[in-house]
């Protein structure tokens, strides 16, 4: 723990406190020093240190134990995402960013579940479009159908890193899904598409697998728009998948 250089000291102080967290330096369950300890170990002053260490509270990283000390919380990571997921579900640029990580990363992760998909694979996914079809019937949501194809096409993968990072993604979207889920159409759009990538899952083939999966995106995209139905389309799209 070198003195702190930079000028926006209680930032600079957050990130290394949890890089701290991270590299288990601070454990879970093990009290940091007091601020007075960790004042004069960075070089800082004690409202500094204070600053930070609510910062890292309100991200869910430190619990505050009345007259124990500040502790490092088991890392997880719903712990990470939920704080990640409230900022995006109120500024749009976020969510069009997120969007475009989801153009970047999803279909290549349907061009290698389509070269390694098995049977069982198939009928996963199949049992995931069964109930989806059921709920769009009845006009029930389907919102963790949604979220359950995306997780069984990542397991596809065989990946388990891929597997994590679907997971992460798809807790960011869960409200995104809930607005776009309750527009007219939005359900069925939803619902061919998925089919879409499961053909194409069926005949084992990468390219259309992230072509399809690539149009689902872009689908979902314009019904997040906030001019989506009027005929205009203000959004930006970047750096398309070439079809």
């Amino acid at each position: 723990m070198a003195p702190i250089k930079k000028t926006r000291i209680p930032e600079e102080i957050a990130d290394r406190v949890r890089r701290l967290i991270v590299d288990r330096t601070f454990r879970p369950g093990q009290a940091l020093p007091s601020e007075r300890v960790l004042a004069r170990r960075f070089g800082v002053s004690r409202g500094s240190i204070r600053d930070a260490l609510r910062t890292l509270e309100t991200v869910g990283l430190l619990e505050a134990r009345h007259g124990q000390g500040t502790f490092p919380r088991e890392l997880s990571v719903d712990r990470l995402v939920t704080p990640i997921a409230s900022v995006i579900t109120f500024q749009r640029d976020l969510q069009e960013e997120l969007m475009d990580v989801r153009r970047m990363f999803e279909p290549a992760v349907a061009r290698a579940a389509a070269s390694r998909v098995t049977d069982d694979d198939l009928a996963e996914m199949e049992r995931v479009l069964d109930a989806q079809r059921r709920k769009l019937k009845t006009g029930q949501s389907a919102i963790g159908d949604d979220t359950a194809f995306h997780a069984v096409l990542a397991r596809a993968t065989r990946n388990r890193v891929a597997v994590r990072i679907m997971e992460t993604l798809n807790d960011l979207l869960i409200e995104s899904r809930k607005l776009t889920l309750k527009q007219k159409g939005r359900p069925q759009r939803s619902l061919s598409g998925h089919e879409a990538i499961v053909a194409a899952m069926r005949r084992r083939d990468p390219d259309a697998a992230a072509r399809a999966m690539h149009a689902h995106i872009d689908q979902i995209a314009d019904l997040l728009q906030p001019d989506h139905g009027n005929g205009s389309r203000g959004h930006r799209r970047v750096s398309r998948t070439p079809r």
